[in-house]
């Protein structure tokens, strides 16, 4: 079965070319880094029947050594999913992501004087 060379972005509706630096699955949207929950292992496409909702890029983890990966949640179903960041992902959504926890953290800052 021949692979499609593009896909629709389920989020920002961007046209997206499969092929990635970085990665050999894209299943994300480098612009908006939405994702869609459609494999069970990365390029089967398996979900695509059961699932197939908008994953939302809700945060990012490193691996191994320094190479960052996206956490997606569905917005359907709810299951967690990391994806490999690809080369042309958007660095400011990338960053966005890593200082979010940073930016909102779970207790006032001022309790860190007191330290």
């Amino acid at each position: 079965m021949k692979r499609p060379q593009s896909f629709r972005c389920a989020h920002c509706r961007l046209d997206v070319p499969t092929d990635a630096p970085g990665t050999q699955h894209r299943n994300h949207c480098p612009s908006c880094l939405w994702s869609r929950h459609v494999d069970a292992r990365p390029g089967d496409r398996a979900m695509s029947d059961d699932c197939g909702s908008a994953m939302e890029p809700i945060a990012i983890s490193v691996r191994g050594k320094g190479e960052w990966v996206l956490i997606h949640r569905c917005t359907g179903c709810g299951e967690l999913k990391s994806n490999r960041a690809a080369a042309d992902d958007s660095p400011l959504l990338l960053l966005r992501l890593a200082v979010r926890p940073l930016a909102m953290p779970p207790f006032p800052l001022d309790l860190l004087a007191q330290v």
